[in-house]
């Protein structure tokens, strides 16, 4: 589930940007419906337009957690579907991204809800992360409370 996962998210964050790259021009908009439409960005940092020209930066801690989480699933660590799915969504945003930054030097961004404008990867990470935090803050602590009882 790590790697189809990590790949799908990869997948289809570089087939969508290859589409609005090559389907729109830059700063076009196309309306989708009330609140959400596709405008064609490319954004030099990191989400939201921060770090402007520093965006190759992060390509290395990118890297860095692709290889770390790669190692945790094959040492066995990443013991639960829901932290296998997380880490393999989470790695998957992260390399699309560093993937648009190492071949040109930005980010193509075009999911635009009206806060700002976004891309598939960027996504990816928050719900990679969030699944992260759920078993964290919820699996993890539910399965030791059912050891512990058992054990007692």
């Amino acid at each position: 589930m790590f790697y189809t996962l990590l790949l799908l998210v990869v997948l289809l964050d570089q087939a969508a940007k290859l589409w609005v790259r090559y389907h729109m021009e830059l700063g076009q908009s196309i309306e989708m419906w009330d609140g959400f439409q596709l405008t064609f960005f490319e954004n030099s940092g990191a989400m939201a337009s921060s770090f402007e020209g520093y965006g190759t930066y992060f390509v290395i801690p990118a890297v860095g957690i692709a290889i770390w989480a790669i190692y945790l699933y094959h040492k066995g660590m990443l013991n639960s579907l829901v932290l296998r799915c997380g880490a393999g969504i989470f790695v998957g945003g992260a390399i699309g991204n560093a993937i648009d930054r190492i071949l040109r030097g930005k980010v193509t961004d075009f999911l635009d809800f009206g806060r700002g404008i976004s891309n598939l990867a960027d996504h990816a990470i928050t719900l990679g992360m969030l699944l992260i935090l759920i078993h964290g803050f919820i699996i993890s602590p539910m399965r030791k409370r059912k050891s512990k009882r058992i054990t007692v």
